[in-house]
């Protein structure tokens, strides 16, 4: 636990450092500034789910090279590990497209996955099934889609359009530091998957 705890704050000092130093930081783009209320309206998500969520606050390079602010609803018990996650991208300058709450995009999964952007809670079921998705209790995030699309073994790919070359900035792959921390918290990788890949997928049920 202290070697933990001393890496945490090791990332925290590293991350603030570099951020002072940064001329970008003052060209912070805000590509999200909702209040909770706003991000969860018109969602048909039940009142004891609805009551598990948090609305963060997240910071990242885009692919303009600028720092952003976002936005991101998920379920209470992950956001601290989310948020642990987000500094390291940002560290990293791993690039993310946007992330806004699904709200913008009236609920539809597939219109946030065209736009690569970057959610989590969004009350809906597994695509071709009548299961929940872990993503209809806050349990699930999915990072730049477009650029980590699903793959499935006929070649259909989701969003349609899109490919996956993990060569491009701001996709995953099995060694990827971003992957490697979600594994370590934790968290199943879409691209781990047996059946098909869903590399921008990330769960975490318990």
């Amino acid at each position: 636990m202290k070697n933990i705890i001393i890496q945490i704050l090791l990332l925290l000092f590293l991350n603030s450092s570099y951020v002072l130093n940064d001329n970008n930081f003052m060209e912070l783009i805000i590509d999200s500034d909702l209040t909770f209320e706003e991000a969860i309206k018109g969602s048909k998500a039940p009142k004891e789910i609805i009551d598990s969520l948090t609305l963060i606050d997240v910071f990242y390079y885009s692919f303009d090279k600028k720092l952003h602010k976002g936005q991101i609803v998920i379920h209470k018990e992950l956001k601290d590990e989310v948020l642990e996650i987000f500094e390291m991208i940002k560290i990293l300058k791993f690039p993310v497209g946007k992330v806004v709450p699904i709200v913008k995009y009236n609920w539809s999964d597939d219109k946030s996955m065209k736009d690569n952007n970057t959610s989590s809670f969004n009350y809906r079921t597994i695509s071709g099934t009548n299961r929940l998705s872990l993503h209809a209790r806050g349990r699930a995030i999915d990072i730049n889609p477009f650029l980590n699309p699903v793959v499935y073994p006929d070649g259909k790919v989701i969003p349609e359009g899109s490919s996956y070359n993990p060569k491009k900035l701001g996709t995953f792959y099995d060694t990827h530091p971003v992957v490697l921390e979600f594994k370590r918290l934790g968290w199943r990788w879409g691209g781990d998957f047996q059946s098909y890949k869903d590399y921008h997928h990330f769960d975490k049920e318990k």
